[in-house]
């Protein structure tokens, strides 16, 4: 069952087991790496045990680095950022619970960059984003002052990217998550 996605330039998850309740992967992080967007999940908590190298972790008012060893759990609802800006690579064993539709948002972002759909910094490109972003509202949300503006542009966007041929995924059936 164990397969590995990319989900940056930097960072990659390998599903270890995978139910709608619980989503269990190891992540490796590169070392210095960049935070992700400001985000949150609608229903999903997160629990996060460094079991090399170390990570940092803004969630709510926590700003720290953790170090082998080290847990957080971040409930769901609480903004947060978590990555790598060490010099030496991070492994993260990291659950989601409830799981949800996670395991399928993170195969579609899989599904762009190994399809060579993604921009020259290895990040999926704005049409691709509106499109996964619309469609995993349940998943995953960024955190921005300006939520409703943007997401009306992203649900703006989305048809276009629609178009283009950008789709979701899921873990059954990537290869039919985005056309070429």
């Amino acid at each position: 069952m164990k397969k590995t996605l990319t989900i940056t330039p930097s960072e990659s998850v390998t599903v270890r087991s995978s139910t709608p309740e619980l989503l269990e992967m190891e992540a490796t992080y590169a070392p210095g790496g960049r935070p992700p967007p400001r985000h949150w999940h609608p229903s999903q908590d997160e629990h996060f045990e460094v079991l090399s190298g170390s990570v940092r972790v803004v969630a709510g008012d926590v700003d720290r680095v953790l170090t082998a060893g080290e847990q957080v759990d971040i409930p769901h609802g609480t903004v947060h950022q978590f990555w790598n800006e060490g010099t030496e690579p991070a492994t993260v064993r990291w659950l989601v619970a409830a799981a949800g539709r996670s395991e399928d948002w993170f195969t579609s972002i899989d599904a762009l960059h190994r399809a060579g759909r993604v921009g020259r910094d290895g990040m999926p490109r704005v049409l691709a984003f509106a499109v996964l972003l619309t469609e995993y509202r349940d998943v995953f949300r960024l955190a921005t002052p300006a939520a409703p503006l943007v997401r009306a542009a992203l649900a703006a966007l989305a048809p276009l990217g629609r178009l283009r041929g950008y789709r979701p995924a899921t873990g059954r059936r990537t290869e039919q998550a985005v056309r070429v």
